[in-house]
């Protein structure tokens, strides 16, 4: 079985469509295995988004991941990685196909709903950034 992370982003808090994201990820069959609220202190945002922290854009992404908490989760499924970023649809939520997550709740590029690993690797380090092993759990 394969993990991956995903990091409900301000726009899911603030909109109140958590419920409806995590029924879908639910629905597909994936299983949580970590689920946690936490504040994106910058010292994380900058590590987690380090390929992207010398960008012109990138104080615009730090205000927004830290301007409420986020939902950080870890799912365990078949192909999670690539099945969830199907769902999701492409990161420019203007560009996503109509039925995906990110078409339905996003609005654009950044203010898209969900961060999820790009890779099964990504995810290993990603999950590992954001949860300690007593904070994953298997049933």
């Amino acid at each position: 079985m394969q993990h991956t992370l995903i990091l409900l982003k301000p726009d899911a808090i603030a909109k109140r469509f958590v419920g409806k994201v995590l029924s879908r990820f639910e629905e597909a069959g994936f299983t949580i295995r970590g689920c946690k609220m936490m504040h994106m202190k910058q010292e994380l945002l900058r590590e987690h988004y380090a390929h992207i922290a010398d960008k012109p854009f990138f104080p615009d992404v730090e205000t927004f991941m830290s301007s409420t908490p986020v939902i950080a989760l870890v799912l365990e499924g078949e192909d999670v990685v690539t099945k969830v970023r199907d769902m999701l649809g492409v990161t420019d939520s203007r560009k996503a196909a109509q039925g995906t997550i990110r078409a339905m709740f996003g609005v654009d590029q950044m203010v898209n709903v969900a961060h999820a690993s790009d890779s099964a690797e990504a995810a290993d380090v990603e999950i590992h950034r954001f949860f300690s092993e007593d904070e994953l759990f298997a049933y």
